[in-house]
């Protein structure tokens, strides 16, 4: 993203809510907090991160909003009711993206439905696909439980992106591998991993027994699998 010198405008985030109106399903709020439409029915960008069942004072008292921060143009947070259909269907759609899938550009897209109904769909702009994912449930379904899984699964991605922007700032190409394998010794020291654990889970997933054999995006995954372990077995965890 290019930065302009001079005077120009407060570097903040845009905020965009959603509402469906007769014309369109969104919209921003100008300096004067007068609503600005916006008609185009897609964002895209890159997901930076997710806060969910957030309380947020509005003029009908407090409630509870769901923040998706999008990086595109500039930094964008897209705002919707946490009991929505919108981020309902926004949680389905990011719980079932891999983490691969999250790193690279996602299109957000608004898809009005009956009455005050907005729908989410998420797309891959590159193959124009949609994102499948099931309502199948979806009253039963505990989606506190859902935002906190989708948010731990986002915020440890953007928490291994800042990692490897220092690895690739302190060290040259040929030690990037080595200071992942570092990595990667420190987590399964604390999963208590034996060394057959580690070359089983490699076999199963990536074919290979060794780390040594894994590529950098492969490592990083692993990387990425032990975090989400450790995340696991504290959340399970109780004090005596």
């Amino acid at each position: 993203m290019e930065v302009k010198l001079g005077f120009g405008s407060v570097p903040k985030p845009q905020y965009v809510f959603v509402s469906k109106e007769s014309d369109r399903c969104w919209y921003m709020l100008s300096d004067d907090t007068k609503q600005i439409p916006i008609y185009e029915r897609a964002l895209t960008g890159v997901i930076t991160g997710i806060e969910v069942n957030k309380k947020v004072e509005t003029s009908h008292g407090e409630t509870e909003k769901t923040d998706l921060h999008i990086l595109a143009d500039k930094p964008y947070v897209i705002r919707s009711g946490s009991e929505s259909y919108f981020s309902k269907s926004l949680l389905l759609a990011l719980d079932a993206l891999t983490s691969e899938q999250l790193h690279q550009p996602l299109t957000i897209a608004v898809s009005p439905g009956e009455k005050t109904i907005v729908f989410c769909t998420i797309y891959n702009p590159v193959t124009y696909r949609s994102v499948d994912f099931s309502w199948d449930g979806h009253k039963e379904l505990a989606w506190q439980a859902l935002g906190q899984k989708v948010s731990l699964k986002i915020n440890r991605i953007q928490n291994l992106n800042q990692e490897t922007i220092q690895i690739s700032a302190n060290t040259t190409a040929s030690e990037i591998n080595a200071v992942l394998i570092a990595q990667s010794d420190t987590h399964l020291a604390q999963l208590n991993w034996t060394p057959e654990q580690g070359r089983e889970y490699l076999q199963q997933k990536y074919g290979k027994r060794s780390r040594l054999q894994l590529t950098d995006t492969e490592i990083l995954d692993f990387i990425d699998y032990l975090k989400l372990q450790l995340t696991s077995n504290c959340s399970n965890s109780h004090p005596i």
